[in-house]
Order: structure tokens, then C-alpha cells, then sequence
């Protein structure tokens, strides 16, 4: 098989496509600038890129993660969130959401200001913002409950207006929104609003889910325990099909034997890293405040639970860039993104990254 002028083709012994497929053995891709132009099982084009026994997948995807090793993204400088990012992308994370945690509103404009000129040196990378806070409810976990707020329209228009697609996804409790109109007003403005730190019933979680929430912020943390006669926000997680769960799988923040209750229930969940500045992960009172895992390594729990590795790699890669909305990210197809890493078989550590198709 010959490649056309210009291509680049990847050998590996399988694809998992993000969509919850596995391809035959052995397999290949062939790369054109920066996408996905073929991929087939069988003898690889000549001159391909021998992976060996890799598993070739979609870039991970993080909707929620807050800093990473000596890096806060709330107060970090621009260069330290990009060095941040290349961390992240080393160990296969090639799509990540920027979390800013609540905040006094008038930090907000300039944390932005921040995170977008580190969008601008990492496009690729850099999907956007994600505000968790400061209009949250009764359970706000680490955030600071004197910063906690009733949603403000106006200001979110007001930054909506400023810094445009920056801002992807805001987290906000429906009890800091009793009428819907915040969570409209984003819905209108196309970002994501999911449910968290709440401690809204389950028949208020569906109502906002109707006014247009889609997803509900690391499932079972930062909401009432799920109980068999009040299921809550926890129990709208799992059964509401308008909100995608998202899920911190480092086994820390939500037990082995819940995760797989959750995945079970939910084949479009989401796993999130939730990551913090190092030795800040819990506060002094014992509350959890975040989590040091990577996606690497949430991929890696959840296939210890005996899932299959494709059915793993889609909460990881897929379920996140269709929340985004991101039809060009998460899979392995033609016309993709050639944002790809390769997988040791055995343990799924990350053994190689690419991100428009140039190899990191």
C-alpha cells in the first residue's frame, strides 16, 4: 500500500477509536496536515512509523482540572499555565479545560486575561475556560462559602461579551439560580452549564436540566449522598439522560465499587482529573479540595475494574469533546484531529503523544 505525497502513517497493533470500537490486528493511519486522512487494518502503507504493540487512541480530554504540580491556574502566570498545559500533554492529555474555582468577582477578568493569552500559545491544546463558582449552593466542599454567590446574569453576559468562546463551561448550583435565567443566559451564549457543589433535589436537578444543564460536576462529590427514597443530584447523575455525569476516578474521592455503578449506569460519563496545586488536596479541616490524578492515570483505575480497554478510552476521549460539542476531537476517523497517543497494551501507560499529528 502507498501513501500519498506528503502523508505520514502511523503502524500500531490496534486502534481504539474513541467511540467505543477496537480495530483489527495489526492496524494503521495515515496523517495529513494535522488530520486523519485514513486509517485500516492489515498490512501498514510503506514507509510507516512501526508502534509495535501500542494501542493507538484518541488525545485524553479534561473538562476539569486546576493546576498541576507547583502551578495554580487561578494565580499563575501565563507561562507557568503554559508550562502546566505541556506537562499535561506529555502524559497524553491534548485537550484541556482551564478551571478557575470561585473567586471574589472582580478577580475573574483578570485570571481570564491570563488564561486566555495561554489559550493563544497552546490553541491546540487549550480548549477554554471552565468557572466552578462562585454561584454555588449547600455543599461547596473546598470553595470558600463567604465568595459563594446567587448567579449574577448580567456579569456572566459581561464576560460572555469580553472574552467570547473562552469561557466553555460553568458549574453553578440550581439553588443559586432559582429561576433558571443564569443558566439560560449561558445556554443561549453556548456554554455548558453543569450542576455541582448542590444540594438541589432530584426533581429540581430535571428542572434545571430542562432550563438547559447538561452535565452535572464530578458525580457523588459536592452533593447529598444518594439515598433510595431522595435520590438527589447524585441520582439525576445516573439517570437523567440530558445530564452527562462527570466522574473523579482516582478512587480517593469516590469508591471503586461506585465508579462502577456510575460507568455502568452511564456509557456517556466523563472522567475528570479535578487535579490541584500540589499539597493542596485537602484543606486543613480534612475536606477534599481536589485530586492530584492525571487522565493517565484515571484510565488506568477504571481498567483495573475489569472494563474493557475501548469502553475505557471513550469516557476519556469521545464522551468529553461531545459535551464540548467538538466533533473533530475524541476519535480515530477520517477528518479528525490527529491528536493521538499510543498505549503500552498491558498497563495503558502513555507511550508516545501527537497533537496535529507533529509528535510531542
Amino acid at each position: 500500500m502507498e501513501r500519498e505525497a506528503g502523508e505520514v502513517a502511523l503502524a500500531c497493533a490496534r486502534i481504539l477509536n474513541g467511540e467505543g470500537g477496537a480495530s483489527a490486528a495489526p492496524a494503521w493511519i495515515t496523517i495529513a496536515d494535522g488530520r486523519i486522512v485514513a486509517t485500516g487494518a492489515g498490512a501498514a502503507p510503506k514507509g510507516a512509523v512501526a508502534l509495535g504493540d501500542a494501542l493507538l487512541v484518541p488525545g485524553f480530554v479534561d473538562l476539569q482540572v486546576n493546576g498541576a504540580g507547583t502551578v495554580n491556574f487561578a494565580d499563575a502566570s501565563t507561562d507557568a499555565i503554559v508550562r502546566a498545559v505541556d506537562a499535561m500533554s506529555a502524559r497524553g492529555t491534548t485537550g484541556v479545560l482551564l478551571t478557575l474555582c470561585t473567586a471574589p468577582l472582580d478577580a475573574y477578568a483578570e485570571m481570564l486575561q491570563r488564561c486566555a493569552a495561554a489559550r493563544d500559545a497552546r490553541p491546540a491544546v487549550v480548549l477554554g475556560v471552565h468557572l466552578e463558582g462562585p454561584f454555588l449552593g449547600g455543599a461547596p466542599g473546598a470553595h470558600p462559602v463567604d465568595l459563594l454567590c446567587p448567579t449574577e446574569p448580567a456579569f456572566l453576559t459581561y464576560l460572555c461579551n469580553t472574552f467570547g468562546d473562552l469561557i466553555r463551561l460553568v458549574t453553578l448550583a440550581p439553588e443559586a439560580d432559582p429561576d433558571f435565567r443564569a443558566t439560560r443566559v449561558l445556554r443561549d451564549r453556548g456554554v455548558v452549564v453543569a450542576l455541582g457543589h448542590s444540594t438541589v433535589d432530584y426533581e429540581g436537578a430535571r428542572a434545571a436540566a430542562d432550563a438547559g444543564a447538561s452535565l452535572v460536576t464530578h458525580l457523588f462529590n459536592g452533593m447529598a449522598p444518594l439515598h433510595h427514597r431522595a435520590p438527589g443530584l447524585a441520582g439525576a447523575g445516573l439517570t437523567e439522560p440530558h445530564l452527562v455525569p462527570s466522574l473523579i476516578a482516582d478512587f480517593v474521592h469516590v469508591h471503586p465499587a461506585m465508579v462502577q455503578v456510575a460507568l455502568g449506569a452511564r456509557a456517556d460519563a466523563v472522567l475528570v482529573t479535578d487535579a490541584v496545586h500540589e499539597a493542596q488536596t485537602h484543606l486543613p479541616n480534612g475536606t477534599l479540595a481536589g485530586s492530584t490524578l492525571t487522565m493517565e492515570r484515571a484510565v488506568q483505575n477504571v481498567a483495573s475494574l475489569g472494563l474493557a480497554p475501548q469502553r475505557v478510552i471513550r469516557f476519556a476521549t469521545a464522551n468529553p469533546c461531545r459535551v464540548l460539542g467538538l466533533a473533530d476531537r475524541g476519535r480515530v476517523a477520517p477528518g479528525a484531529r490527529a491528536d493521538l497517543v499510543a498505549l503500552d497494551p498491558e498497563t495503558l501507560a502513555v507511550r508516545a503523544v501527537w497533537i496535529g499529528g507533529r509528535q510531542q
